[in-house]
């Protein structure tokens, strides 16, 4: 089992081995486990570019996930974090920055866990995932306090 954290920009990401514990968590919540799970934090020229090259669409967007999971109990795959669109859009949901990017942690992870969010009910139960999940971020936080 293994998180790694890996940059293609100068993103300094805090509380490393606090958030690897939380995304497990997430993941047993679900009755999965994590193999090998790589965020890559990035800009959004090198996203637009993947979402480009990988996926024909010619848009910014906050994060790309690959499912590379050959089990649906074993979670692995590749999620792409643009740090400038979640820069921005902490700025627009006016939320603090680090609460943005663990509901876009939390994003990827369950999209591999099988969380959609094409439809509005899918977008809506990607929501209640979300936040269920940042509840957990807090409870881990004050735990380890």
């Amino acid at each position: 089992m293994a998180i790694t954290f890996n940059f293609e920009n100068d993103f300094k990401l805090k509380k490393k081995k606090v958030l690897k514990h939380w995304l497990k968590e997430i993941a047993k919540k679900y009755n999965r486990k994590i193999g090998e799970l790589n965020y890559i934090f990035c800009d959004d020229e090198y996203l637009l570019n993947i979402n480009n090259k990988y996926l024909q669409h010619d848009f910014y967007t906050d994060i790309i996930t690959f499912d590379n999971s050959v089990s649906e109990l074993l979670i692995e795959g590749d999620i792409y974090i643009s740090t400038d669109r979640v820069h921005e859009n902490a700025i627009e949901f006016n939320k603090p920055k680090d609460e943005e990017l663990a509901r876009v942690l939390a994003h990827g992870l369950l999209h591999l866990i099988g969380y959609k969010d094409k439809t509005e009910e899918e977008v809506t139960e990607m929501r209640l995932a979300e936040e269920d999940a940042l509840k957990m971020l807090v409870a881990i936080i004050l735990e380890l306090e």
